[in-house]
């Protein structure tokens, strides 16, 4: 385990009590915090967001609010609190638009803009925590983050003024966190290698373009299953719709929710060509999975050995 905060060490003694406490943040207020197996669509779009700039094509002009996809995040709720799965751009618009601010932790699935570029968002998180924001990543995305947002970590950086961040390096290795087991999914991305999560039975696999057999293993007997799918045409590091279908195919998941969706996709016509159990997802959709369990005690995970 890595645990790093930004700023110095006086800065980081001071940090539990005068800049958690001030101007921002009304402590009377009681931020929302999502119940167990509750799933919060944050952004449901893909790298350019929906609209795209300049387009006038007819779902970037949609007056349909599901066209309205901005970059990808989600919430999901744990037995001991909420866990946010990446850190867009807009993210500060989406946890306002549905009221969640109650964050106990930050995974990341790796470190492309449209998944990262929010993060000095999380400025204001640690004025509910009391404390810096634990955040789950691969070595790799903690370098970029360091690289992309240094003010944070300059010596002398005010404490109130920055992202106030606790590093925990991860792998594929299954971990415990907020009172439930988490399975972390190796990803191919085209080129790169990401993670997508598993809780219980819901996983959450976006950006990737091929699944390694061992992370199709772990796939297995999923009640929710929110999957990667770009546009009906091929794209070097996304699923098509084809893929998409045929990832869920050899799964078999309960219900499938489709993410990361470009502007080439109208809501309401593609959700009238996918077979049932399987849907788009938009910005703002709640769904209720199943409680998350509780942590495995083992240091390893057991998982069936299963023929493709």
């Amino acid at each position: 385990m890595t645990v790093t905060y930004p700023g110095s060490e006086e800065q980081r003694r001071d940090s539990a009590s005068s800049p958690y406490d001030k101007n921002t943040v009304t402590q009377a207020d009681s931020p929302h915090s999502l119940s167990p197996g509750e799933i919060v669509f944050l952004g449901t779009g893909t790298s350019h967001g929906v609209p795209v700039i300049g387009c006038r094509c007819p779902v970037c002009t949609s007056q349909d609010p599901r066209n309205r996809r901005t970059r990808c995040s989600l919430a999901v709720g744990l037995p001991e609190g909420t866990v946010l799965i990446d850190t867009p751009p807009e993210l500060r618009l989406q946890l306002v638009r549905e009221g969640i601010a109650d964050l106990r932790a930050v995974l990341y699935t790796h470190a492309h803009a449209d998944h990262l570029f929010g993060l000095d968002d999380l400025r204001v998180i640690p004025q509910y925590l009391k404390a810096p924001v634990p955040v789950y990543c691969e070595a790799a995305v903690q370098a970029r983050i360091r690289k992309a947002f240094d003010y944070a970590f300059e010596e002398g950086a005010p404490a109130g003024g920055v992202p106030q961040l606790e590093f925990i390096t991860i792998d594929t290795e299954p971990f415990d966190l907020l009172g439930a087991r988490v399975i972390p999914l190796r990803l191919k991305h085209g080129p790169w290698d990401v993670l997508g999560f598993r809780f219980g039975k819901v996983a959450y696999c976006t950006d990737v373009k091929h699944f390694p057999e061992e992370t199709l293993d772990r796939l297995r007997d999923l009640d929710v299953m929110i999957l990667d799918c770009l546009r009906h045409e091929p794209h070097p590091t996304h699923l098509s719709v084809e893929e998409a279908l045929a990832i869920i195919d050899l799964l078999r998941p309960r219900r499938c929710y489709l993410t990361h969706i470009c502007h080439r996709l109208d809501h309401a016509t593609f959700s009238r060509e996918l077979p049932p159990g399987v849907e788009p997802a938009y910005d703002g959709l709640r769904i209720q999975a199943e409680t998350m369990p509780p942590p495995c005690t083992a240091d390893r995970l057991s998982l069936p050995s299963v023929e493709l």
